[in-house]
This record gives structure tokens, C-alpha cells and sequence, in this order.
């Protein structure tokens, strides 16, 4: 079953389906619909309407990246009937425990199960372990489509690379990976992503490596800002800035520039716990991945706690103190919630009983309420003891010392700078960084 999907896309004889239309499957639905023609499916019909009237719930596109696309938007599976390349761009997100929860994944292949013919295409773009699209995706979309895999349809993996907020970084402008259950389909899937992406396509050698490519990506990162995060820790207890020493360190040519932080989001908050998964359930117990994440998960807390130390020096008592936190995002500049680890610092505050206030410029009150159980500050004080920094959005960068002398109460507040970006604007209040 050879089909040359690439040519009945660029004859526009077929259609080609997303199904997930997040911060990564609704960029690359607008950028084939430029190219080809497009059905752009989601399950949340609020999300559909506002994507009709040119509108990106994740708040990364303007109405104008909509002009020009010949895209339907829908939220009936029938739809998706027309189409017969499809590519999944779902989350892939963990649960309680820690675990994959692979759920959201499952569900689209059970709805692109439905819609499958013979001779189509699906590829997967979600960040899983290696082995999920083959051991877990495949035998649904068999069950549900009662199609056999290989003989009526093909499969690949071609892993995301959107980085939100990032508009250097887009989908036409980084390398794409892609891979395919054969040496054909392989061929087709690259093919037809060239359409769309600029920088080319790197063809990996199987949907495995595929997988294993992507998920090392944010393992890494994970990795090496847990190095830099602990040894913070370290410096802290030193007495000495953990930025000047990466300045100083930053000098040698091949010194790698990672910085302290909180480590949130849905992916390197998330994916290592993937890989640390299926080496698990292959009889091996990740250390350094495990550590990594360890250290990362714990420096939330780390902050809060650190903080109420800092507040107990200057003669405060924590149950009477109030802190304000700027940013609530996982990230700078992006409205996602997902997995922030703001929530970490929140409750080691609150566990000593301070009162917390928490503003940002671009996070939904409500949906911190409903993730997280806490609201947005509508009105800020000018009587807190402690202000933390903690994302540093483009509304808070220019902020100078006299603006935090203004949130302050009396002359003994503190800044907490988790990026350190205002280590040498800071010289009377009392400051400290990770």
C-alpha cells in the first residue's frame, strides 16, 4: 500500500487534518492551510469558535496569521472524514503521581480512528517515550478504524519544536524531524513537512529514534539547569551571586549557559518523567535523569523557604507578613499556566502563614483558580514585606528600584529576583537571586 499522499496534498485531490489545535497544532495548521488545503479539528467547540472568528485561545497568533489560510475549523468528527493525512498534536501531560498520562493521546487516536481510511496517513507529534506511537497509538487506531496497520494505512512521528512566546524560533525556521514505518512513507511525511518548513527536514532513522530525539532535547535541558539550580543552592550558602559566577565562568569558549530557575511548563517539567518511565518499566532506574528532576521539582519550595528566612532576619513574623508575587505563567511572555511551579513557591509561603498576593499581565485569574486554587490580585498593595519576581514578563523588566521601594512597607522589604535581572539596578533594598 504505497500512496503518493505528498501529491494528492499539493493537487489538493485530499486534505490534510489537525487534531489538537494547542500553541503547537494550531501554527502548523495555518501554515499547511497556506500550502494545501486543511481541517483544523479540536474537541473544545469554545476554542473552534474563536478560531473561526480569528482568534488563538493560547493568545500566540495575531488575527493576521488566520489571512491567507485555507483552513475549515470544526469540532465534528465527520468532518475529519475528508481528510486522509493526519497529524496528532496533543498534549502529553503527567499525572498526580508522576506518571505519562497518556489520555489525551488515546482519545485523538480513537477520533482519528474513526475518520481512518485505507491509504491514509497519520503522524504523530506529541512528546512520548520511544516505543508509545508503535506500542500504544497504533493498536487503537487498529481497533477502532478496523484497519490493518501497514497493509490499509501508514504511520510516523515527527516531534514538535514550537517554543512559546518565541518568535524567532517558528515552525518554518527550525530543522524538522520526521520519520515514517518505512522507507516510502518516510519519504512522503518528509515531503510533505518540507512544504511548510524553510530550514529543512531531518529524516531520522526510525519512529523510535524519532521519539527518543525529541524527549532528549528537554532531558537535557532539565539536566543542566538542575546542575545550576543546585549549585545556586551552594553559592547561596557561600554568600557569594550565583549570576557573577556564571559570568565569570561564561568567559571560556565552551562553558554552556544555562541559568537557575523554576522549572514548570508541559515540557521540561514533564517529558523527562517520560523517559524515566519506559527505562523503568525496561528494568533500569534512571539516576541522573531522576536527580535532575529531584532538584527541580524541589526549588519552588526552595524560594518560598528562603524568603520567609530573609523576611525572619529583618524581624518579621511570617504570620503577620505579606509577599507579592509578579508572574504566575510557567514562562515569560505566554498566558500558559500548565504546570507552573509559582504554585510550589504559593504553598511554602502559606505553610508558614503569610499572605500571599500574586499579579501577571497575562495569566487567567480564572483558569489559576480552577488549575490551582488561587486567584490574580486585582489591586496591589504598597505595604508588602517581600517581593518575588518570579517571571520575568516584558512589563516587569524595566522595573527599578524606586518602583519597588513603592511596594515595599518601611524600609526593610525584600526583592527576590529568581532570574537576576536586576542584580546591579538594586543597591539599598535588601535583594537576593537564586
Amino acid at each position: 500500500m504505497d500512496v503518493n499522499i505528498y501529491d494528492k496534498l499539493v493537487n489538493r485531490e485530499t486534505k490534510l487534518a489537525v487534531i489538537g489545535l494547542g500553541y503547537v497544532g494550531l501554527p502548523i495548521a495555518l501554515e499547511f492551510a497556506r500550502k494545501i488545503d486543511v481541517i483544523g479539528f479540536d474537541i473544545n467547540e469554545k476554542r473552534v469558535e474563536m478560531m473561526k472568528n480569528n482568534i488563538d485561545p493560547s493568545n500566540e497568533l495575531e488575527a493576521s496569521d488566520f489571512e491567507g489560510c485555507n483552513i475549515e475549523f470544526t469540532a465534528n468528527i465527520d468532518d475529519l472524514k475528508e481528510a486522509t493525512f493526519f497529524i496528532v498534536a496533543v498534549p502529553t501531560p503527567i499525572d498526580s503521581g508522576k506518571m505519562p498520562d497518556l489520555k489525551p493521546l488515546i482519545g485523538a487516536s480513537t477520533t482519528v480512528g474513526k475518520a481512518l481510511k485505507k491509504g491514509d496517513y497519520v503522524v504523530y507529534e506529541s512528546t512520548v517515550y520511544p516505543g508509545c506511537t508503535e506500542e500504544d497509538c497504533i493498536p487503537v487506531l487498529e481497533e477502532v478504524s478496523g484497519l490493518k496497520f501497514m497493509d490499509d494505512f501508514k504511520v510516523g512521528y515527527s516531534p514538535e519544536r514550537i517554543n512559546p512566546g518565541d518568535k524567532v524560533h517558528t515552525l518554518a525556521s527550525i530543522v524538522k524531524v520526521s520519520s515514517g514505518c518505512d522507507d516510502f512513507s518516510a519519504e512522503e511525511i518528509a515531503k510533505t513537512y518540507e512544504l511548510v518548513v524553510e530550514a529543512g527536514v531531518h529524516r531520522a532513522a526510525s519512529i523510535k529514534v524519532a521519539e527518543a530525539a525529541k524527549i532528549i532535547e528537554n532531558t537535557q535541558r532539565d539536566v543542566n539547569i538542575a546542575l545550576i539550580n543546585e549549585l545556586s543552592i551552594i553559592f547561596n550558602r557561600l554568600g557569594i551571586n550565583t549570576y557573577d559566577v556564571l559570568n565569570a565562568a561564561g568567559t571560556k569558549w565552551n562553558f554552556l549557559n544555562f541559568r537557575p530557575g523554576l522549572v514548570g511548563g508541559h515540557c521540561i517539567g514533564v517529558d523527562p518523567y517520560y523517559l524515566t518511565h519506559k527505562a523503568k518499566q525496561l528494568g533500569y532506574h534512571a539516576k541522573i535523569i531522576n536527580s535532575g528532576r529531584y532538584v527541580n521539582d524541589s526549588m519552588g519550595f526552595y524560594v518560598g523557604k528562603q524568603t520567609v528566612k530573609k523576611m525572619i532576619a529583618h524581624g518579621k513574623n511570617p504570620m503577620e507578613s505579606k509577599v507579592l508575587i509578579l508572574g504566575a505563567t510557567f514562562k515569560e511572555d505566554v498566558s500558559d499556566i500548565r504546570n507552573s511551579k509559582i504554585v510550589d513557591v504559593i504553598q511554602e509561603l502559606q505553610s508558614f502563614a503569610c499572605t500571599v498576593h500574586v499579579v501577571d499581565p497575562h495569566a487567567d485569574s480564572e483558569e489559576l483558580f480552577e488549575e490551582y486554587g488561587f486567584s490574580l490580585t486585582e489591586t496591589p498593595t504598597n505595604d508588602y514585606d517581600a517581593v518575588i519576581v518570579a517571571v520575568n514578563h516584558k512589563e516587569y523588566v524595566s522595573l527599578t528600584e524606586a518602583d519597588f521601594a513603592k511596594m515595599l512597607t518601611g524600609d526593610n522589604g525584600i526583592v527576590v529576583d529568581l532570574k537576576g535581572i536586576y542584580k546591579d539596578k538594586i543597591k539599598t533594598i535588601d535583594y537576593w537571586s537564586l
